[in-house]
């Protein structure tokens, strides 16, 4: 997994750095222990984001620093909004070194386990009932996100249009969306059509698939995807990370700030492999 790669991890920590909210420092005798780095703490976040471990785990893999500390620390980083400012940072920042293209977007959902339930989780109907979460996004006609939604796996994808559609219009994007696609299983009801026609969205396009027929060869059935296959892919990029593929924390806040966290990560290795992020070694 390349986030693990050194000159990957340094290039996420030089954006990370600067967002990180100054630590407290009210002992009464001012005898505190050593405060563990930063630097080491995120690298234990990215170890469970792509493995998928636990934090004792990840504690094990690391070194130098407990699960309880990890803990609390993430706790900090979600308060203070660290990585939803990191994705926004990195989005912004691909816009303007090497350009979005919101006019044809794309939206899809994606389901994941979620076997330690809690807030924002359900019941999944495509794993027998298993409890799971799913987030929401709407890509660029590149497959950039660039709106996010989460909620419960028992949550149909129609009914997290809106949410998404308001999380691109949180970046400035919306307006600039022409044409979103959409599968076919956004077609069940007329909510989707009033959530694009209230985002000022012109034209919808949801692929509809042929069904095979009895005796048909199956190579012989069409699905006609448009530009849909994109979001397909993102969604396969966001569920290479373990810990979003089978999600084991308990509120809705971790999952989100998770899911910021990984697009940003997907962004920053875009932009450093484009050449516009400088290499931590230079």
């Amino acid at each position: 997994m390349r986030a693990l790669e050194p000159q990957v991890f340094d290039a996420i920590w030089a954006e990370v750095e600067a967002l990180l909210p100054r630590p407290r420092d009210d002992h009464p005798l001012g005898c505190h222990r050593p405060r563990v780095s930063d630097k080491v703490c995120l690298f234990a976040m990215v170890v469970r984001l792509v493995t998928g471990c636990s934090w004792v785990d990840a504690e094990t893999l690391v070194g130098g620093v407990s699960d309880t500390t990890l803990r609390t620390r993430r706790d900090e980083w979600v308060t203070a909004g660290v990585f939803d400012h990191l994705m926004e940072l990195a989005l912004a920042t691909y816009d303007a070194k090497v350009g979005l293209a919101p006019a044809e977007a794309a939206a899809d959902g994606c389901v994941a386990k979620a076997p330690c339930g809690g807030e924002g989780t359900g019941r999944n109907p495509v794993d027998r009932g298993k409890l799971g979460w799913k987030w929401s996004i709407a890509t660029d006609a590149n497959g950039i996100p660039m709106g996010l939604a989460i909620d419960g796996a028992n949550r149909h994808d129609s009914k997290l249009l809106a949410a998404t559609l308001e999380a691109v219009d949180d970046q400035g994007l919306l307006e600039e969306i022409d044409i979103l696609y959409l599968d076919r299983g956004y077609d069940r009801n007329n909510n989707v059509r009033i959530a694009a026609a209230e985002a000022g969205i012109s034209r919808l396009v949801i692929s509809q698939v042929r069904a095979r027929q009895p005796g048909q060869r199956l190579k012989a059935a069409k699905v006609p995807l448009g530009r849909r296959w994109v979001v397909e892919r993102t969604n396969s990029w966001l569920s290479n990370y373990g810990q979003l593929r089978r999600n084991t924390d308990r509120k809705s806040s971790h999952r989100a700030a998770q899911l910021a966290f990984v697009v940003a990560i997907l962004l920053i290795i875009r932009l450093l492999d484009a050449g516009h992020l400088p290499h931590p070694e230079d």
